[in-house]
């Protein structure tokens, strides 16, 4: 047996609020010490030693992605003014291409179908426009990202955005579509893409302050130097982020200022390439609103999704003007069972995703001519299934008269559909392939429902191969249990390929919608933060009691997933209920939480003080993570094994605290069976390129099935 490499204790000790604690392993914070890169290389060959006896599975599971993977593959063509745009991959190739065509009748909104037997040499659709190849942008690079690429309003040029270090700081580069130069225009330090203003000679971009907050807003002439751009907004206040955007009816450019409680926006004219902003509603601490262009009757108006009203939001109507929440007309009121959760606007209709009862929904209003009736008929595109996951997809062209929309589930592949608001018709453009002759209804879909600790019902969805629970449905199966839990974000079920490695073995794949998460409206993340957040992990406990009390699996063959701030749901939930899994797997992980918390200068840190709490100014904040945080309540415990999976240059989780957890793991549970592996060359989002991907999925996947006793299980075919 390989012996795990130790980290060297180094205390330091540090006091707030008159508690102490005394931290062996910050010294591992240091990235550029050769000790620990030393000791993170150790970690990997230790993990690689260790999980040796399961290098022909990962083969094994990656070319089973591989072979239910359309290689060579097309997206919908989406429109936008006299193009339709799509994007293309091939074999054998990481990262693919993005392309156009020109539209050739501006009537007909049915997008062209580009040939899917189409070789990398030729032509899609006939006169298609490679704007940018992937695969050339990245050469030479372990790392790549695309962070946004946008033509500008006159379709001549592309801004595009590129991240070959993982950090999420990207460069500008600006393509003349026409004679295939680049421009002299390089911007560096940019947080994702860049708005063209309403004239294709400028735009406008973010940049972040040293801690990795987005607080200013740049406007960029093309043909001058970055050092002369204007600055067109700064937020000094650390608590919020800031973005911009144009609108859908490219009459105005957007700056938002928000923190995760308050919002503010502010307006510029896109045909006035000076505009400064204008604020449409000065900030009211606890009062969160987005705002949308629309044309009711002729007239300019503003829509307002705001919580004003409620916690579930409201959508509002306001003049095209600065314009007080008091004076917010209710288009559709605030109802206590709804939560309005987004609003798109068109020239003839409005978009609204919602959900309820912990399903999503896309609902369509039509406008009329008459700003004080505005709705002039109200609908829902609906699909079949209580897991069914539906939102509105790519819709970026204002006066089309067709809504394309996503359906997915744990079974059915992602599909892609067009509604025409016309006919009423519902067309389906593309249906996910997935090789082999998968067939969906070979698996069944299932609701389940956990009693938490305060009696709270906690939705679980949950997917198997049908047959695999024995001639009477009822016989226990190994169980991969998924979890987030935080930011309001839903985890709705999904396909995913991958999985199917799991199903395929006599697996199920389960999702525990916990508080902290969106999936039943505002009220389900507001008592899952701050002085709720206990509730995150009671759920998740309670989900996988369930499983074991009802008969769907046993502790020992439940192995639990979180990545993020759901790495934070499993490690807090490692040191509460160890006893009730049989493996933990935690990506990128927030795990040291209370000494991220307490320190202002991390990136993030302020920002997150309304989810979390300020430990530095608050004794309860300190004491209540302190509670909870599992670097800091890590004990001799009978743990199951555990994988903590990092990358070396992610800015939102630093590598240092899976690195810190997994060393004091190893000191004070020395009987636990702990993994750290660690992407030196990736960021948050893990490794780049989809052959990369799939290989780092199957590591993940071979390990998890290892714990559950499928290791050696032949798929069924």
């Amino acid at each position: 047996m390989p012996v795990p490499p130790r980290a060297e204790a180094r205390p330091v000790t540090t006091t707030h609020h008159g508690r102490t604690r005394v931290d062996e392993y910050d010294w591992l914070r240091a990235k550029e010490d050769p000790a620990v890169l030393a000791h993170l290389e150790a970690e990997n060959a230790y993990t690689q030693a260790r999980t040796a006896h399961l290098a022909s599975l990962r083969g094994r599971i990656f070319e089973e992605i591989k072979s239910r993977t359309l290689e060579t593959d097309l997206s919908v063509p989406t429109r936008v003014r006299g193009y339709w745009y799509y994007g293309r991959s091939f074999e054998g190739r990481q990262y693919g291409a993005t392309c156009r065509v020109a539209v050739g009748d501006p009537d007909d909104w049915t997008p062209p179908q580009p040939a899917a037997d189409a070789r990398p040499d030729q032509p899609a659709l006939p006169g298609e426009e490679v704007l940018l190849d992937l695969d050339a942008l990245a050469e030479g690079h372990e790392f790549f990202s695309l962070g946004g690429s946008s033509v500008s309003p006159d379709d001549r040029l592309l801004a595009y955005a590129t991240d070959v270090v993982g950090d999420e700081r990207y460069t500008v580069r600006v393509l003349d579509l026409s004679t295939r130069e680049l421009l002299d225009d390089e911007l560096t330090g940019v947080l994702g893409g860049v708005t063209w203003g309403g004239s294709p000679d400028h735009f406008y971009y973010t940049t972040v302050d040293e801690a990795w907050r987005p607080d200013k807003v740049w406007r960029h002439r093309l043909g001058t130097a970055q050092a002369d751009d204007e600055l067109v907004f700064h937020e000094p206040d650390e608590r919020y982020f800031v973005g911009v955007g144009r609108t859908r009816s490219r009459r105005f450019v957007m700056i938002a200022a928000s923190s995760k409680t308050t919002s503010e926006f502010h307006v510029l004219d896109a045909r006035d390439p000076h505009a400064a902003p204008v604020c449409f509603a000065t900030r009211t601490d606890g009062v969160e609103y987005s705002l949308e262009h629309a044309v009711i009757g002729g007239t300019d108006a503003f829509l307002v999704l705001h919580n004003a009203a409620g916690p579930e939001f409201e959508l509002g109507l306001a003049p095209a003007e600065p314009t007080p929440l008091e004076q917010w007309r209710p288009l559709l009121p605030h109802d206590e069972s709804v939560r309005l959760e987004d609003v798109d606007a068109f020239a003839d209709h409005l978009v609204v995703q919602q959900r309820s009862e912990g399903r999503p929904r896309v609902r369509v209003l039509r406008l009329s001519h008459d700003l004080a009736a505005p709705i002039a008929a109200d609908a829902f595109i609906d699909f079949p299934g209580e897991l069914a996951t539906v939102g509105a997809g790519g819709n970026p062209a204002w006066e089309q008269p067709t809504i394309r929309v996503g359906m997915t589930s744990l079974a059915r592949p992602s599909a892609v559909y067009d509604h025409d608001l016309r006919t009423g018709e519902l067309v389906l453009r593309k249906q996910a392939p997935v090789l082999g002759g998968y067939d969906p209804d070979a698996y069944e879909e299932h609701r389940l429902w956990a009693t938490s600790v305060d009696g709270v019902q906690v939705p679980i969805s949950l997917v198997v191969r049908k047959g695999v629970r024995g001639p009477a449905g009822n016989d226990p199966v190994p169980v991969h249990l998924y979890g987030y839990g935080a930011y309001e974000a839903s985890m709705d079920p999904y396909f995913a390929v991958a999985r199917l490695s799991l199903l395929d073995r006599g697996g199920a794949f389960a999702i525990a919608h916990v508080r902290g998460g969106g999936e039943m409206g505002r009220h389900w993340y507001d008592d899952g933060k701050l002085e709720h957040k206990q509730h995150t992990f009671d759920d998740f406990i309670a989900c996988a009691r369930h499983l074991v009390d009802s008969g769907w699996s046993t502790p020992d063959r439940i192995v639990a997933e979180g990545a993020s701030a759901g790495g934070l749901l499993i490690g807090a939930v490692a040191n509460q209920a160890p006893e009730s899994f049989g493996g933990f797997v935690a990506g990128v992980p927030f795990v040291d939480t209370l000494t991220t918390m307490l320190d202002a200068s991390l990136p993030l840190t302020v920002p997150e003080y309304d989810e979390w709490g300020n430990p530095s100014d608050d004794p309860a904040a300190y004491d209540r993570i302190a509670g909870y945080a599992p670097y800091d309540n890590v004990a001799d415990l009978p743990y199951p094994p555990i994988l903590a999976e990092t990358s070396l240059n992610d800015t939102r989780v630093l590598y240092v605290e899976p690195a810190k957890w997994v060393a004091r793991l190893r000191e004070r549970a020395p009987q636990a069976d702990v993994l750290l592996r660690t992407e030196m060359a990736a960021g948050h989002g893990g490794v780049s390129g989809r052959y990369r991907a799939w290989e780092d999925r199957a590591f993940s996947l071979a390990w998890i099935l290892d714990r559950l006793g499928l290791a050696d299980v032949e798929p069924l075919g």
